[in-house]
């Protein structure tokens, strides 16, 4: 802080200081976004002190908030014995930015010199980030919990964990550790004792990185001869379970380092185990237990990380884990690293060596002629002096080519991305290219024996540990491609460079021995083609060559496209750029195999349609014009589905199944309705000439004097009533050859025949049969008859007398009625 400020706040704020019966009063007003908390210590011997903001408002403690005046009493003669003040800020980071930095001032403190205080930042990162603490250039030093610092200033960084606050490290000012990290929040303090006015400064506070530890330190080793203590998490106390702690250490150019364990007290784990890792650029990770010897370090920048395992605490004697470790550095110069290069052994590559850095210290021979660039095409001895992995690149190359068919490799020739190379090179091999030259009218033919290949296009990236770039003679981009995609072969008709770039430290030896397969073959149709098999589970991406640039002009490209059974592909071109030509049309069709008529086909003057589907294997052709202006680029999404007429017979099936059990279920309920119907055709009411009446039920037909019940019948069928009667009548004699009913000459004990009221008509024909007929399809209604005068309805049996004429045994009775209930 200036000095300026600190006048100011001496003339603004007034300090009353009264002697009074023991108490002393003071005045405060924090600075805005301040908070001093006063309070007592535990450890005070003085009892009864305590501090009022007003007569009866007296507490062991007290919290004064920003931009707020206070007069403060204390209740004892030397409060600054009992009390200690600590004055907080609060600092947030965004994605991109801090709320601010941490400024070393009093922040209206300056009454209280007398006491000790403690100045706290408490930080708080963004989600998943950490916060970064940048200690200037002059840096700090750790220190151990007892030791003090000269200029009484000790500064103490913690991280807040769900299971507590971690310190990380007590520190003074001026050593070797430049900046700090910490994850998700924490707080950075300074601890300054009684009567010590504060030195002002300012340490900048940024965004982190997305660090996988409880924090990281970056250690900056001064040149020449040096050395820095480094303590763990907690120390001496134990580090948290399961945790990590990392130190990343800038070594010297021309130095080398030197990690040595002072001190280890070793966890009893109940998962994992404690170890140890290195990592350094170009080197895979070295993992050591805590017991191991540790290694020299001497190829520059490496970091150390600490990881705890889950340790048995279970029982009190349990030492949990802690580290006192230190690292040297000196100036020593690396001793030159002498290579011998067996061409043989490189698979016919030549092998170039570069110095990137021409102001580094970086030396490079070939048999023993100082060289800046450096080309091994035989037998060679290769020398590098003080050599750093950033200061030189190594790359490979390969020219493969014949002028006739029949002298092309008759075997595909394998193009290896880590080939055999010499392990003392100062960093490892960061790409290999080759040219393969066919014959004039040959074709050069790419697949991958590790699988398909993609395009690494928008949406489609590539995330793997190396990518496939392929380029034309004069230059011209084809794509760029990479594992794991849907493109089995490439087919370019023209001279090809491919390069391989390792991406990063995840390539290994294995997985890159061998990337790709070339055959030269004879010529195509077309400039390019590429043979794609989609998966079902994902979008396809394909780029026209040169993707975004456009394609060559009068190139002509062809995709064929491999579609599963009972699939369909749904192509959509996107990312579609037309050109105006001045010599013939861009073209895009789509023809299914083995079909001659076309699918789709659009030139660049008409419209084209946003997706298309179809429905087997087809081609995808695209050439492009003479372009006027503009270029010619495309990228098509491929996406498959299942097959439409398979969906269209699911639904055909599913409604022909359910068809079917509703005529199943119609067919049961008409069953069931019609023996409903039947047992009521069953109950009718019986038309008796004796003038009983009843209805149908359980208790049956009424019983003659005879109880004799073999000739009730419960209905009449008019067809069938008395056909068999006139068959029976026919075979004893009774009737005669003739279609008309006899009367019967007689009458049962139990009939009486129809006679009038007054018995006076005895010659009246009765009994006698007449049709039934009614002029409508509805049963007339019964007639009205007194109850002696109902006709009697029996089964099967006409009544009639012998010796009657026909009239009179056939009286006009009327039309024949249906009984009630009948059908």
């Amino acid at each position: 802080m200036p000095s300026s400020r600190v006048t100011l706040q001496i003339v603004l704020l007034t300090v009353f200081f009264f002697t009074v019966s023991g108490a002393q009063k003071l005045t405060i007003t924090p600075d805005r976004g301040t908070t001093i908390n006063i309070s007592s210590s535990s450890s005070s011997q003085v009892k009864g002190c305590q501090v009022c903001t007003a007569p009866g408002r007296c507490s062991t403690s007290i919290l004064l908030k920003d931009s707020t005046h206070y007069i403060l009493e204390f209740k004892c003669s030397r409060p600054q014995d009992v009390f200690s003040v600590e004055i907080v800020r609060n600092i947030e980071c965004t994605t991109r930015s801090c709320t601010s930095n941490i400024i070393q001032a009093d922040y209206g403190s300056l009454p209280l010199l007398d006491f000790n205080r403690k100045f706290t930042w408490n930080l708080k990162a963004s989600s998943l980030k950490a916060f970064k603490i940048d200690f200037n250039n002059a840096g700090f030093r750790q220190i151990n919990s007892l030791e003090r610092c000269l200029d009484k200033h000790s500064y103490t960084l913690q991280a807040s964990q769900t299971t507590g606050n971690v310190v990380v490290g007590k520190y003074c000012r001026t050593g070797p550790i430049h900046s700090a990290q910490v994850l998700d929040r924490g707080s950075f303090s300074l601890d300054v004792p009684a009567g010590q006015k504060l030195q002002t400064g300012q340490l900048d506070v940024s965004v982190g990185e997305e660090i996988k530890s409880l924090a990281k330190m970056t250690v900056m080793l001064p040149k020449g001869t040096s050395s820095a203590e480094l303590l763990s998490p907690n120390y001496p106390e134990s580090f948290p379970d399961d945790d990590v702690m990392e130190w990343y250490f800038q070594v010297p150019d021309k130095h080398k380092a030197t990690v040595q364990f002072l001190k280890v007290v070793q966890p009893r784990c109940l998962k994992k185990e404690a170890a140890v890792e290195y990592h350094s650029k170009g080197r895979g990770a070295l993992v050591l237990r805590l017991s191991d010897s540790q290694p020299e370090q001497n190829q520059g920048n490496f970091s150390l990380t600490l990881r705890n395992c889950e340790m048995d605490r279970r029982r009190t004697d349990s030492p949990g884990l802690s580290l006192n470790l230190r690292v040297s550095s000196s100036s020593k110069s690396i001793p030159a690293v002498t290579c011998k290069v067996d061409v043989n052994r490189m698979e016919g590559l030549s092998l170039h060596i570069e110095k990137l850095r021409p102001a580094s210290d970086c030396k490079m021979k070939i048999n023993s002629v100082l060289k800046e660039k450096i080309t091994v095409t035989s037998n060679s001895d290769l020398t590098f002096q003080d050599c750093q992995p950033d200061d030189v690149r190594v790359s490979a190359t390969r020219v493969i080519e014949c002028s006739r068919l029949k002298d092309c490799p008759q075997t595909p020739v394998r193009l290896p991305c880590y080939p055999s190379m010499p392990s003392c090179l100062p960093t490892p091999l960061s790409s290999v290219t080759w040219t393969l030259r066919p014959p004039q009218h040959g074709t050069v033919e790419l697949t991958s024996p590790s699988g398909p290949l993609k395009q690494s296009l928008p949406g489609q990236p590539c995330n793997d540990s190396f990518i496939i770039k392929a380029t034309e003679d004069d230059g011209n981009t084809i794509g760029h491609f990479c594992p794991q995609g849907t493109i089995q072969k490439i087919q370019i008709h023209t001279n090809v460079t491919v390069t391989v770039s390792v991406l990063g430290t995840k390539a290994t030896r294995t997985s890159l021995k061998h990337v790709l397969e070339a055959r030269l073959k004879e010529e195509i149709t077309e400039r390019y083609i590429f043979t794609v098999f989609p998966k079902r589970d994902a979008p396809v991406l394909l780029a026209t060559p040169g993707w975004p640039s456009g394609m060559k002009s009068s190139s002509t490209v062809s995709w064929i496209v491999t579609v599963p059974k009972k699939m369909e592909a749904h192509l959509m071109f996107t990312n579609l750029n037309q050109p105006k030509c001045s010599n013939r049309h861009t073209n895009i069709r789509v023809q299914r195999v083995g079909r001659l008529e076309e699918d789709y086909s659009r030139r660049e003057d008409e419209e084209a349609e946003e997706e298309i589907t179809v429905s087997e294997s087809f081609y995808l052709n695209m050439s492009n014009c003479m372009p006027e202006r503009g270029d010619f680029s495309v990228i098509t999404k491929i996406t498959l589905q299942k097959s439409q007429n398979l969906l269209l017979t699911i639904i055909l099936s599913v409604v022909a199944a359910l068809l079917a059990i509703f005529v199943i279920v119609l067919v049961l309920v008409c069953v069931v309705i019609r023996k409903k119907k039947k047992k009521l055709n069953q109950q009718v009411s019986i038309y008796n000439p004796n003038g009983i009446s009843f209805l149908p039920g359980n208790n049956g037909f009424p019983k003659s004097r005879e109880d004799n019940e073999s000739h009730v019948y419960a209905s009449i069928e008019d067809t069938l009533v008395y056909t068999h009667l006139l068959k029976k009548g026919r075979e004893i004699g009774v009737y005669g050859e003739f279609e008309t009913y006899r009367p019967f000459a007689g009458h049962s004990d139990s009939q009486k025949p129809l006679v009038s009221k007054d018995g006076e008509d005895d010659n009246r024909q009765v009994g006698t049969y007449r049709p039934f007929q009614y002029p409508s399809q509805q049963a007339p209604p019964l007639p009205v008859r007194p109850p002696s005068h109902v006709d009697p309805m029996v089964e099967n049996e006409i009544y009639q007398t012998e010796g009657q004429s026909e009239e009179e045994r056939s009286p006009n009775l009327g039309p024949r009625m249906e009984p009630e209930g009948g059908n």
